[in-house]
């Protein structure tokens, strides 16, 4: 069943396919100072609902990852990165990163969390 999401101001609005059933988080510099929970998916599970103009992206470092946020409320929405699950990373599978606690009339705290450790791994 799809889950609806949105900046604080819903100048950016999205979906997913489905509910998270887990979340990632991360202490490299970014993802820290976000303090974000991110749920991964699939492109073909992301859909963008509003305008594309919308959005205002970052990138930094390598440039791998396209980080997603409203240029209205300043919040981080989605983020764009070639797949790393597997330790290699796959450019022909992307996932995207959503800010899970983005998600409308959805309660974070009972799911498991996985700690990246972005600070010296990447």
């Amino acid at each position: 069943m799809p889950v609806k999401g949105s900046c604080h101001c819903k100048a950016i609005q999205f979906e997913v396919a489905e509910a998270p059933t887990e979340l990632t988080t991360c202490n490299c510099s970014l993802c820290s100072k976000r303090g974000t929970l991110v749920a991964y998916y699939p492109v073909a599970q992301f859909k963008l609902t509003t305008s594309p103009n919308r959005v205002e992206t970052y990138q930094w470092g390598d440039y791998l990852g396209e980080h997603n946020f409203c240029g209205v409320c300043g919040m981080n929405t989605h983020s764009k990165f070639p797949d790393f699950s597997t330790g290699e990373l796959d450019f022909e599978n992307p996932r995207i990163a959503v800010n899970a606690r983005l998600l409308d009339d959805f309660d974070v705290s009972g799911l498991p969390v996985t700690h990246l450790n972005g600070r010296d791994d990447w």
